[in-house]
């Protein structure tokens, strides 16, 4: 059976993401407060996998995922792309009637702004997590209170849906990385079917500097799906890139990589895996 850490608890969209990257397969959801609690697991016992949100098509990149992974030691294995679809619900006696606040995470509340606009009675408070907000309603018994949540997390908690599909934009997907100790990284993805790559470096302060990067990786016929630039802390005007980059031909990615070697610092590379 595979342990997976996550960050939330069940019925949230990262434990709807592990079973559906491990579908068919036996998994344990270990629920951890922060992303910081999700690394802290795989150190502590290297069999552990982990799953975080790294980036949303309506929210962004979550920045700080990126140093967490970075500085962690471990390992990209996989990813999986997850379409988010929010629900209210409520306890099974409340309804629109009696609804006077709806809780859920900000983004979630964020990803509903037209919904809420039009339920103006109904007062939004920030919480630290969509399933989490579910589980405190029906473990106290909040009445007049909703949750902004997966339809799955209603059901797993015993709450009644008011409504589904209450977000925005209706194309809203979050894509999640799998990520392991590198000793165990072999034995979830065979390195020969991977056709993705996820990078990070630093580059000199020259001029030209990242455009030499990417006219290299472009001769090795290297697609580049994705860059992300972050400061570094206490060095002015000077970044880390983190770069997604996908490949036909294992042996010319190698080639690049080598090839880019000396133009960068601290290259890292941070996972290779099947692209989803």
């Amino acid at each position: 059976m595979k342990r997976i850490a996550i960050q939330g608890e069940i019925g949230s969209f990262h434990d709807i993401a592990a079973h559906q990257y491990f579908e068919g397969e036996q998994i344990q959801i270990i629920c951890c407060a922060t992303f910081e609690q999700v690394f802290e697991n795989i150190k502590r016992d290297p069999t552990v996998i982990g799953m975080l949100a790294i980036e949303n098509t309506i929210a962004g990149s979550l920045l700080h995922n990126y140093d967490l992974l970075r500085m962690s030691g471990t390992t990209v294995v996989g990813e999986h792309k997850l379409h988010i679809q929010h629900s209210i619900c409520c306890l099974p006696d409340d309804g629109w009637e009696t609804v006077q606040e709806v809780h859920s995470h900000p983004v979630a509340l964020m990803q509903c702004r037209d919904f809420l606009a039009n339920h103006p009675g109904i007062k939004a408070v920030e919480a630290e997590d969509t399933a989490g907000s579910a589980q405190y309603i029906a473990e106290h018994g909040c009445k007049g209170w909703a949750a902004i949540c997966h339809a799955e997390a209603a059901r797993h908690y015993g709450l009644k849906v008011l409504q589904d599909s209450i977000e925005d934009n209706k194309h809203n997907f979050t894509r999640f990385l799998v990520v392991s100790s590198p000793h165990k990284a072999d034995f979830l993805r065979p390195l020969e079917h991977t056709c993705k790559s996820s990078l990070v470096f630093s580059l000199p302060h020259d001029e030209g500097s990242l455009s030499k990067v990417l006219t290299i990786l472009s001769f090795y016929s290297i697609n580049l799906t994705k860059i992300q630039s972050l400061p570094i802390i206490g060095h002015e005007w000077e970044y880390m890139f983190y770069v997604d980059v996908t490949y036909d031909n294992l042996t010319r990615y190698r080639q690049a990589i080598d090839a880019i070697m000396p133009l960068t610092k601290e290259l890292k590379i941070l996972g290779e895996y099947k692209e989803n």
